[in-house]
């Protein structure tokens, strides 16, 4: 099952009563002049033996360097991805000071292609915030039903950043 399941965190914000969401953007040499529809929710495959919530915890923090707090979240559901995955997001509030350097684990990739020289690459280059109508141009289009599913959770409610109101995530 773990094989083709991914897990990821959307961290949002209220700035000035706007909600704003954190997005990924990868990193190495086939992304770097690349855009719209590239960025993403951070996520990733799961390990053997974890939870969906602990792969979607491990992700993040390995993609972001931010270590999330997820005492009050949103299970925004599981849909289709990419690589015939099932990606599961849960959305949490937070903030984040986008200047800082991202704390990205790496990968490896010969290049240039064929030229025998091995360079180590951030697996995400750069997050950034965005408000929903930038995210929905920028995320990757298998992603956008969270955007959606995140939006009418919290906007349709007249949300206005109540932690308290939110329910607990479900562990397991």
């Amino acid at each position: 099952m773990h094989h083709n399941v991914s897990a990821g965190l959307l961290l949002y914000r209220l700035n000035t009563g706007r909600l704003e969401l954190l997005l990924a953007h990868p990193g190495g040499p086939y992304f770097e002049n690349k855009d719209d529809r590239y960025w993403g929710i951070p996520k990733g495959n799961l390990e053997i033996g974890e939870t969906i919530v602990e792969g979607a915890v491990r992700e993040f923090v390995e993609e972001t360097g931010i270590d999330p707090d997820l005492t009050y979240s949103i299970y925004l559901g599981s849909a289709p991805g990419k690589y015939k995955r099932i990606l599961h997001i849960w959305a949490f509030e937070g903030d984040w000071d986008v200047s800082k350097p991202v704390q990205s684990n790496a990968f490896q990739l010969e290049w240039p292609p064929q030229s025998g020289q091995v360079c180590l690459f951030p697996e995400i280059d750069k997050i950034d915030f965005f408000s929903i109508a930038e995210a929905n141009r920028k995320i990757e289009r298998e992603q956008l039903i969270f955007i959606n599913r995140l939006e009418k959770r919290l906007l349709g409610s007249n949300y206005q950043s109540q932690l308290d109101l939110l329910p607990k995530i479900a562990h397991g």
